[in-house]
């Protein structure tokens, strides 16, 4: 196990899109599956330094930096249960955001319960951590996701005006003691390093961001994340007016994690932000 300092940056790598002629496609894994990517040779890895987001280096925030770590308690107590999620912690996750933005308006969407272990993957039909630098939309997916929930007079009132997309991503049970998430700052990615990417589910096909190797990308995490705390993550906003647009992120095998750690099991929330 690699010995860092508080605040010190580790090195680790992270997975990269390859640079390539043909438009690359992703295909999304199913709950229940084992980790593994379907597009081999399409990807390259790249040892990058990992700041500890909790040395106080920077002025992390969802309009400058995309993401922002918050302190969040929250009475469900078990997030493997539906119920809960829905009766309990969508209410939850929606005041959080409207404080963290300013919203007039949180449509929460989607749930994605995640295991770092293919025993508990199984058993609760689970997916596995994404394990490839991607942000979950582009400008076309953003909008289209919003047709896709809204009944279609709503959507299209919503679409004149800023909205936002942003995950709530945080640790459930344990602490994260392994694979933990990784976030670049969005004031260090250029134009030209996200490729809008075709992906491809189960349930439908849809469009997100991978991002290929730049050397001035700024990575932060935040060690030992427990299940009081979660990362707003920014993977859209339709106002390009100097704010952060989006948010490159990934899991990563952290060389600091102690031997026999417990596997990561993690929830991200999805909702739109609506703003007046």
């Amino acid at each position: 196990m690699e010995q860092i300092r508080p605040g010190e940056a580790l090195q680790a790598s992270v997975r990269y899109l390859a640079p390539m002629d043909e438009a690359p496609i992703y295909y999304a894994s199913v709950g229940g599956g084992e980790a593994k990517l379907d597009m081999d040779g399409q990807f390259e890895d790249h040892v990058v330094p990992i700041e500890d987001g909790r040395g106080g280096n920077g002025d992390f925030s969802l309009d400058h930096a995309g993401f922002v770590l918050c302190p969040h308690d929250t009475d469900v107590a078990d997030f493997y249960d539906p119920d809960q999620v829905r009766d309990v912690y969508e209410a939850e996750a929606a005041e959080l955001i409207r404080n963290a933005t300013g919203a007039a308006r949180v449509v929460i969407f989607d749930h994605t319960l995640r295991a770092g272990d293919q025993a508990t993957r199984a058993e609760r039909q689970v997916r596995e951590p994404s394990s490839v630098v991607h942000n979950d939309y582009t400008e076309r997916s953003a909008r289209q996701r919003v047709r896709d929930i809204l009944p279609a007079a709503e959507a299209e009132a919503a679409l004149r005006r800023r909205f936002a997309i942003v995950n709530v991503w945080r640790p459930v049970r344990i602490p994260v003691e392994t694979w933990p998430l990784t976030l670049c700052d969005a004031r260090s990615v250029a134009p030209g390093d996200l490729i809008a990417t075709e992906r491809r589910a189960k349930d439908r096909t849809g469009e997100l961001l991978l991002a290929t190797y730049n050397p001035d990308h700024r990575w932060v995490y935040f060690p030992h994340m427990a299940p009081n705390e979660a990362l707003l993550i920014k993977t859209f906003d339709s106002d390009s007016d100097g704010r952060a647009v989006s948010c490159i992120h990934t899991a990563f095998d952290d060389p600091t994690s102690p031997p026999g750690a417990p596997p990561r099991e993690s929830m991200e929330t999805r909702a739109f932000a609506f703003f007046e």
